[in-house]
């Protein structure tokens, strides 16, 4: 394979069954050529080529298998996702540290964004079943630690565990969606993925009050030790047994040998996974095994993104805040490994997790930064939705959960619709350019509804538009990014766009805590002139102590007032960040979205040539946008 990725037609052929013309593309070729573009293709992919490999025993059955242990799967995830959150509040508070429950949040965050890059190199150096089981390992490890848990200290690393596979779970699926679909296909099967929460969004809740009542936390978390792998045994299964039934048939193919890092010659002639040559050390295995993971590469992502994101979480409840020096040093800090975690993979790595070619992909860079803005511009607004409807409505805490799922509804119904229309337009870009400004709409009209007049429609169409906006924007902006890269990046793609979103989601939460700590004490001030600092530090602290007083009560008709001052500010923020993933949307290429595992090569599911290989002159090439 020459070093870049080849162009194809943008369109499908003329004796193709596609039924989608498109006359009159203006060809906007996408040169993504770079050298280490043929090296990653070579030995650091064995999870790839497995795969490949596996599609072509996959039989009748053997497929239904793996479909229903992706439901399975699907399904436990947004069980859990809908449950433990209910747990933890429980669990510190029987041991009478409830307000530890920011810091172990904190640190589930982190593990949740810098465990994405490892875990999709560990499935592209290992193999797809491999991650799975290495996943499920430390998800029932967690439960078991957390459930027996003899002190908080304990749950806090149980916590920790757990996360690593809650993770790994979120991202190998969607990986092994992007594995086993064309791209015609993939849009629509990564949102049905997500169709659980259209249940557990309303019956988590109720599941979650039963077992507390009943049972009690501790049996909470522990069931999820014996769901999960009852639930992930089947696509696990599924997987190793197609692995090893292509392994048994030779179909897995051998690569090129590759230096040893040690001395600059070939380490193996055998294929790949197979045995190393006798005079291997454990010091020259482990030197290949640090090359093909970017292991140093990994290791200052991971402490660089901490860095960023601790000080982003904690800094409004460590004294001083953003003027503690030990925040300030560990941002600083962050940042400059940051610049240089970018030198060593842009420069001195040979197998980099962020691979310069990465960066000059327009669909990839504008995908990522598409999430970070629309998480940031998110989490702005939602971070203090719920305080905000307990203070300015007269609802039931049943009510304001409820109210607080129908963006989540909105979110996975609507994504279900995005798939269907990219199956039918086999094109992306006019989804998501579409869902986007729908979303802008919706943070728009919440410059009035966070007012103190606000309807409840007016409320609740808010969060309907933008679960519409983010539904359509989110499932075709993955699709768009995996579309522009060959199969062997597609897993560390896909890592690399949840985790510049999970970092945008962290960006809009610090804001949103900073402008809430900054605005709404003089805000009480100044609408609640009569009472004494003792008592607005009370209201500015504790929900229930407005929510005690009734509506047209002084106090809390003030602290109404105070609430609509400060989420304005939150919401005009909120709706400049929203402009700018509209504009990123409108720079992406308009790929073709056909019966091919992606827009760049010719190859299909198995990666076998599908095209003839002849001369490309005379057709458009794939990074086409319409006029």
């Amino acid at each position: 394979m020459p070093a870049g990725y080849r162009l194809i037609p943008t369109n499908p052929p003329e004796d193709s069954d596609d039924p989608s013309p498109h006359h009159g593309d203006r060809a906007e070729t996408t040169s993504v050529v770079d050298e280490d573009a043929e090296t990653a293709e070579r030995d650091a992919h064995l999870g790839v080529k497995k795969v490949e490999a596996a599609l072509r025993v996959y039989g009748r059955y053997s497929r239904w298998c793996l479909f229903i242990g992706l439901a399975l799967a699907s399904y436990i995830y947004s069980l859990d996702a809908s449950t433990t959150s209910v747990y933890l509040t429980f669990a510190t508070s029987s041991f009478g540290e409830h307000s530890l429950i920011s810091s172990i949040t904190v640190a589930q965050s982190l593990i949740v964004a810098v465990g994405k890059p490892v875990i999709a190199k560990v499935a592209d150096v290992s193999s797809r079943g491999t991650a799975y089981t290495g996943v499920l390992f430390f998800y029932v490890l967690g439960y078991i630690v957390i459930a027996s848990a003899p002190s908080v200290s304990r749950i806090a690393g149980g916590i920790i565990l757990y996360a690593i596979g809650y993770t790994g779970l979120q991202l190998l699926t969607q990986i092994i969606i992007a594995d086993i679909t064309t791209l015609t296909w993939r849009g629509l099967v990564v949102s049905l993925v997500s169709a659980p929460f259209l249940v557990n969004a309303f019956i988590g809740s109720n599941i979650a009050a039963f077992v507390i009542q009943h049972a009690g936390w501790r049996w909470g978390y522990g069931m999820f030790a014996i769901l999960v792998p009852a639930a992930l045994a089947p696509l696990i299964v599924t997987l190793l047994w197609a692995e090893n039934k292509a392994k048994k048939l030779a179909l897995i193919e051998s690569v090129a040998p590759y230096p040893d890092p040690t001395h600059g010659r070939p380490a193996s002639d055998g294929p790949v996974g197979g045995t190393t040559s006798s005079e291997d050390t454990l010091l020259r295995r482990f030197l290949r095994t640090a090359e093909q993971l970017d292991l140093v590469g990994l290791i200052l992502l991971g402490t660089a993104i901490s860095l960023v994101l601790l000080p982003l979480t904690i800094s409004q409840t460590v004294k001083g805040q953003w003027r503690n020096g030990s925040i300030l040093l560990m941002l600083v800090v962050g940042i400059f490994l940051l610049f240089v975690f970018a030198y060593w993979d842009l420069r001195v790595a040979k197998r980099p997790v962020i691979a310069p070619r990465f960066v000059k992909n327009r669909s990839v860079v504008f995908a990522s930064l598409i999430g970070f803005f629309d998480f940031m511009s998110f989490y702005l607004t939602f971070t203090y939705l719920y305080s905000f409807v307990l203070v300015v409505k007269p609802w039931s805490l049943i009510d304001a959960t409820y109210f607080m799922q129908i963006q989540t509804v909105a979110l996975t119904f609507f994504g279900i619709l995005a798939g269907v229309s990219m199956h039918l337009m086999h094109r992306y870009k006019y989804v998501l350019v579409f869902g986007l400004v729908v979303r802008l709409v919706g943070v728009a009209m919440m410059i009035h509804s966070r007012g103190a007049n606000a309807s409840d429609a007016e409320l609740v169409w808010t969060q309907i538009l933008q679960g519409i906006g983010g539904g359509l924007a989110a499932v075709s902006a993955q699709v768009g990014a995996q579309a522009a890269v060959p199969h062997v990046d597609v897993a560390i793609i896909t890592a690399i766009v949840l985790l510049l979103t999970e970092i945008g989601g962290a960006v809009g939460n610090a804001c949103a805590g900073a402008i809430w700590s900054n605005t709404m004490p003089t805000n009480l001030e100044k609408y609640l002139p009569w009472l004494t600092d003792e008592q607005r530090a009370e209201l500015y602290g504790s929900i229930t102590s407005v929510t005690s007083s009734p509506r047209g009560d002084p106090v809390r008709e003030g602290v109404i007032q105070a609430y609509d001052d400060t989420m304005k500010i939150m919401v005009l923020c909120a709706i400049i960040f929203s402009v700018v993933p509209v504009f990123l949307a409108l720079g992406m290429p308009n790929w073709y979205l056909g019966d091919k595992q992606n827009a760049v090569d010719a190859a299909n599911l198995t990666s076998r040539e599908s095209m003839d290989g002849g001369d490309d002159e005379n057709v458009d090439g794939v990074g086409v946008r319409e006029p």
